[in-house]
C-alpha cells in the first residue's frame, strides 16, 4: 500500500513540474513585454531626438531628356537622371555619446561632427545614352542621403572646388535617395575631364549607431567616440579598430569592387544601401536577455528541487504533502520575477542574488518547518546554494555557456543516478 502510494506522489509530483511551465511560459511573455516597453521607449525617444542615422553619397545627378514615341506613334520627353559617384571619399567622425532616460529605460544618443571631402575625377557626359543638347548639365545637382534629417543641427555648406553652395531638404530624385539634402552645382562651363573636389562639415544628432554607404571608387572611413561597448556591424568590418576603457576608434577602407554597384548608371538600377556599415552603440548590460537565458534553466531547477525533496523523504522517512509541493513550486517561479523587478533597478548580478538568497531562504525554512531535522534543512539550502551558483556561472559565461552547461547538467544527472541506487524501487524501502 505504501509503494502504491508513493508511485502516486510520483506521478503527482511530475503533473505539477508540468503544470509549472504555464507560470514559467507567462514569465517568459512578461519579459517579452518588458522588451516591447523598452523599445517604444527608444523609438520614442529616438523620435524626438534622431534615428539612427545612414550617411548615403554624395551623389552628383545629371538630368536628361528622353524622346520616344509610344504605341500610339505619339512623340513623349521623359526627364531622366543619371548618377555619378565620387572616385575618392574620405570621412572622418566624432561620436559624443549619452545617456538619456524614459521612465526606468536607458537609450543611447549621440551628437556627432563628420567632415566629407572627396573628388570627381572625372564625369562623362558621353556615357549618357542621349543627344548632347539633351543632357541639362546647368541643372545638375549634388546629393547626400541623411536617413533622418532632424538629426540636423547647423546649416551645412558644401564647398565646391572654390565655390561655397547651400544645400535645400530633398534629394532632387528618389532613384537612388529617399531622404536627405542637395544643392544646384551648374556644370555647363565646366571642363568635365579636370577634377570636382568638395568638402562639407556635419553636425548631426542620431541615436544608438551610425551607418555609411562606401559610394567612392575608394572609400576611407575613420570614427572615434568615447563610448566603450561598440559593436561593428552591417556589410564591411573595420580594417583596424582599437577599442579600450577610454572609448574606440575604428577605419574602414572599401573599394569600389567590393560592392554590387558600379561609379555611374543612369535611373532606378541600382540601390545602394544594402552595401552600408558602421557602428552601433550598445548599452552594457542587457538584464532582460540574461533574465531569459535564466528563466531557460527553470525547468531544470524546479526538477532538481523536487527531486532532493523526494529523495529526502523516501531516505530519511520523512513527509512533503503535494500541497507543499507546490508552495515550494510557486516559490521557485517568484524567483523570477523579483529578478526581472529588481534588475530593472539594480545591476542583474546583484539582483540575482538578492533574489536568489531570499527564494533559497525561504524554501530553506519552510522544508525546516517540514521536516523538523537541522541537517536536512542545512541539506536543502547548500543543495539550492549549489544549483544558483552553478546557474549564476553559467550566466556568466558567453562562448563556453553551452558548455559548461551540458557539463554541468551530466554532473548532476550522475549525482541522482547514484544516490538513486540507495533505493529499492520495487518495494519502496531503503536498502
Amino acid at each position: 500500500m505504501e509503494g502504491k502510494k508513493t508511485y502516486l506522489k510520483v506521478i503527482v509530483m511530475i503533473f505539477m513540474i508540468l503544470i509549472f511551465l504555464i507560470p514559467i511560459a507567462l514569465i517568459q511573455n512578461l519579459i517579452r513585454e518588458r522588451v516591447q516597453f523598452q523599445q517604444e521607449a527608444i523609438n520614442e525617444v529616438s523620435s524626438k531626438w534622431g534615428n539612427e542615422q545612414t550617411l548615403a553619397g554624395p551623389i552628383l545627378s545629371i538630368p536628361y531628356y528622353e524622346i520616344y514615341t509610344d504605341k500610339a506613334k505619339v512623340t513623349r520627353k521623359v526627364v531622366r537622371f543619371a548618377h555619378f559617384l565620387p572616385d575618392s571619399l574620405d570621412v572622418k567622425g566624432t561620436l559624443f555619446p549619452e545617456m538619456r532616460y524614459r521612465g526606468i529605460y536607458q537609450v543611447v544618443v549621440y551628437n556627432s561632427k563628420i567632415h566629407l571631402s572627396g573628388v570627381f575625377n572625372s564625369i562623362n557626359p558621353d556615357a549618357i545614352k542621349t543627344p548632347k543638347e539633351n543632357i541639362l548639365l546647368n541643372d545638375a545637382f549634388f546629393a547626400l542621403g541623411i536617413s533622418d534629417l532632424r538629426g540636423i543641427e547647423e546649416q551645412i555648406a558644401l564647398k565646391w572646388n572654390s565655390q561655397s553652395l547651400g544645400f535645400n531638404s530633398g534629394v532632387g530624385t528618389t532613384d537612388v535617395l529617399e531622404s536627405g539634402i542637395s544643392t544646384r552645382v551648374d556644370l555647363s562651363a565646366d571642363n568635365l575631364r579636370a577634377g570636382k573636389r568638395f568638402s562639407m562639415n556635419i553636425e548631426l544628432k542620431g541615436s544608438q549607431g551610425l551607418k555609411f554607404v562606401p559610394v567612392g571608387k575608394i572609400t576611407r572611413i575613420r570614427i572615434d567616440s568615447k563610448w566603450t561597448t561598440p559593436s561593428f556591424d552591417g556589410a564591411f568590418l573595420p580594417d583596424s579598430r582599437n577599442v579600450n576603457a577610454k572609448g574606440f576608434s575604428a577605419y574602414w577602407k572599401v573599394l569600389h569592387l567590393n560592392r554590387n554597384y558600379p561609379q555611374s548608371w543612369s535611373n532606378a538600377s541600382y540601390k545602394i544601401n544594402d552595401s552600408a556599415f558602421g557602428v552601433s552603440l550598445l548599452i552594457p548590460i542587457d538584464h532582460y536577455q540574461k533574465t531569459e537565458r535564466a528563466v531557460k534553466y527553470s525547468f531544470v531547477l524546479i526538477t532538481l528541487t523536487f527531486l532532493l525533496l523526494f529523495f529526502v523523504e523516501l531516505l530519511n522517512g520523512v513527509s512533503v504533502h503535494p500541497f507543499q509541493y507546490l508552495l515550494i513550486g510557486l516559490a521557485l517561479c517568484i524567483f523570477y520575477t523579483l529578478l526581472l523587478s529588481i534588475s530593472e533597478h539594480l545591476s542583474f548580478n546583484l539582483s540575482y542574488w538578492i533574489s536568489g538568497i531570499a527564494t533559497i531562504g525561504l524554501i530553506s525554512l519552510f522544508a525546516k518547518s517540514i521536516a523538523g531535522m537541522k541537517q536536512i534543512y542545512l541539506l536543502i539550502m547548500g543543495v539550492l546554494i549549489i544549483l544558483y551558483g552553478f546557474i549564476f556561472t553559467v550566466l556568466q559565461l558567453e562562448d563556453y555557456a553551452l558548455l559548461m552547461g551540458s557539463i554541468g547538467l551530466f554532473v548532476i544527472l550522475a549525482v541522482v543516478m547514484y544516490y538513486s541506487k540507495k533505493i529499492n524501487w520495487y518495494e519502496i524501502k531503503i536498502i
